[in-house]
Parts: C-alpha cells; sequence; structure tokens
C-alpha cells in the first residue's frame, strides 16, 4: 500500500516528528517488485527501514519508504547438526529469536533483546555479547531496485566488517532485502566469553538457551531504556577499534581503560567507558541528553529534532578525542 505524507513519528525509535512524502509497505516480494518498477519509484529516492531503531532522521525525507510485512519463518534444510531457517525481512528480529530458543536452536540467543527487524541484520551486522549476524547468516536474499530481479547473496558476498557489510558501501542504494537464511545449530554451543554474562549465566545453576536469553534480557533491561518510553536507538556509537600499541599507551594514563583483543595487531575499546571518562553519563542538553544507566544512549526526552541528537552526538565525539586522541564514530544512520 502506498501512503501519501506519511508520519514517521511511530517508524523511529528516537521518536523524532517527521514526515516521509511517501510510504510504501508490502506483504509479498512480487508487490515489491511491481512497486519498483512503477513511475514514483523511478522518480524519488528509495529508503527501505525495519523498526527505525538504528536511524536518525535529520528532517522529513522528500522520497519513498519502503517496509516489508514479509514475516515468514521457514525450515529450507536441515541436516544433523545444522537447521537453515528462511525469515522475512518484516520478521521483528526478537521475535525470531524467541522462536529459535523455543525450538532449540542455538547460535541467535546471545543477540536476544536486540531492537528491530530481520531485514537490516545483514546490512548492520547487528551484534551483541561476541555474536554478530555474520556468525549465523547462511545467505541474503534481495531484489535489485534498478530492475526487481531477485538474486541470493552468500555470506562471503556481503562482506561482512564491525557494524558494516556490502549493503553500506557498492551495494548501497541498490537492493533491498527481502529474507535471510539462518545456519542455526541443534546442538547449541554457548558464547560466554563476556566474563559477566559467565557470571551471571551460573548463578542460575544451568545453562539453556532459555537461560542465556532471560539473562540477556536481564542485563539489558537494566541499562536500556524502552524506546515506547524514552525515545532511542540504544546504541549510539560504535567500539572504536585501534592498533594494541595505542590500547597501551593509553592505561599508561588510565589504567582501568578497558580493552578487548581483535588480534595480534588490533584491539576494541569501550565507547561508554570513553563516553564516561568525559563526564557524560547522565547529561542532559534541552530535550536531549545521555541515559543516566549507559553513556552509549543518547535519548529523546520529547520534542528534539534529529539535528539536536547529531548536535550533541558531535559534542561527545569531540569531547572523547581531546581527552583520548580516540576518534568514535555513530553506529545509527543519519537520514
Amino acid at each position: 500500500m502506498l501512503r501519501e505524507n506519511y508520519s514517521l513519528l511511530r517508524n523511529n525509535t528516537f521518536g523524532i516528528d517527521v514526515s516521509a512524502r511517501y510510504f510504501f509497505e508490502y506483504e509479498t516480494k512480487e508487490k515489491l517488485q511491481n512497486f519498483l518498477q512503477s513511475e514514483v519509484a523511478k522518480k524519488n529516492k528509495l529508503l527501505p527501514i525495519g523498526g527505525g531503531s538504528n536511524l536518525l532522521f535529520l528532517s522529513d525525507f522528500e522520497g519513498v519508504i519502503l517496509h516489508s510485512q514479509l514475516k515468514t519463518i521457514q525450515i529450507e534444510t536441515e541436516n544433523e547438526d545444522f537447521v537453515f531457517v528462511r525469515v522475512g525481512s518484516g520478521v521483528v528480529w526478537d521475535d525470531f529469536v524467541l522462536h529459535c530458543v523455543e525450538k532449540g536452536w542455538g547460535g541467535a540467543e546471545n543477540l536476544s533483546l536486540i531492537p528491530g527487524e530481520v531485514g537490516a541484520s545483514p546490512v548492520q551486522n547487528i551484534g551483541a555479547y561476541g555474536v554478530e549476524a555474520k556468525d549465523l547468516i547462511h545467505s541474503v536474499e534481495v531484489v535489485k531496485i534498478e530492475d526487481s530481479s531477485v538474486c541470493v547473496l552468500s555470506n562471503s558476498d556481503c562482506r561482512f566488517g564491525y557494524r558494516d557489510s556490502v549493503f553500506n558501501h557498492e551495494l548501497k542504494d541498490k537492493f533491498v532485502v527481502v529474507s535471510v537464511t539462518f545456519r542455526l545449530r541443534k546442538k547449541p554451543v554457548f558464547n560466554l566469553n563476556y566474563q559477566f554474562l559467565k557470571d551471571e549465566v551460573e548463578k542460575t545453576g544451568e545453562c539453556s538457551l532459555k537461560v542465556v536469553r532471560d539473562t540477556i534480557i536481564e542485563i539489558r533491561n537494566k541499562k536500556l531504556p524502552l524506546p515506547e518510553v524514552l525515545g532511542s536507538a540504544w546504541s549510539f556509537f560504535m567500539n572504536p577499534v585501534v592498533e594494541k600499541k595505542v590500547a597501551i599507551e593509553l592505561q599508561k594514563t588510565y589504567p582501568t581503560m578497558p580493552f578487548y583483543s581483535l588480534s595480534e595487531k588490533n584491539v576494541k575499546l569501550s565507547s561508554a567507558w570513553l563516553i564516561d571518562q568525559c563526564g557524560w553519563k547522565g547529561k542532559r542538553i534541552g530535550n536531549v541528553g545521555v541515559y543516566e544507566k549507559q553513556p552509549l544512549v543518547l535519548v529523546n526526552f520529547g520534542g528534539s529534532s534529529g539535528e539536536d541528537v547529531a548536535c550533541l552526538a558531535e559534542k561527545i565525539q569531540q569531547s572523547v578525542f581531546e581527552k583520548f586522541k580516540v576518534k568514535i564514530k555513530p553506529e545509527v544512520i543519519f537520514v
């Protein structure tokens, strides 16, 4: 269905009150293909969105917002060790994770309670607690915007990086994700590399998919606001990756600074720690601020614009660089 002058207030978790010139929702792949051949689609900029949990709208969108209502979850194939499940792009991500846990399929449980929809998972390579979407994705089905043709990209075709993929580079604005096929384990292998997660799971006296999921949900609820209560995109900044020698030098001045090894040469710093050390946690400027329980989260207290949030983000980036000479980048996409 195509709608004009459509309010996006309920389609972005920041709660920014902006509108789209056109808004098109599709329940089948064929409806999307037909629309892409229409005059409206050909003459306007197109933006596929999911739950709007990783977007910051700076102004009204003078184009077409595409939103999937493809909500199927079906087994494609399976063997003794793995099950391959094709999931529609419009499925709410956490509903899919819950489905996996209930079916006994391992792999997605660490990604519990991440906001958004399945179609965004390969684009941003979502991740949490030592697991990324790329670890689960087998292939991605897409529709080419130019001619409405359908093709399937393998995991390697997607060229996944940290919160990144080919969809943000060479294939940006060229394809729309319609389904994702995940490879899940029938015999779960638990990833408890984060010590605090391991400690919390061990307190329960058992380790199961449900226990890991419930534990992560409890942890996230303690430090992250509900978007329907307080507008946010949850983690606003990516953790910066620096050379190990840079981290070691910083630790001489800041002995408590945490970092996580990625390779022999590179480590990942904690943006939350860096921001906290700059005094931003709980700070408010007008109707925007930094969440009091988690400095990675920027919040809209109500009535703020996307520009207000972007201005706050820039101030935080500047102060982190001035103090640590480290650049932190937004995970959130500015539109």
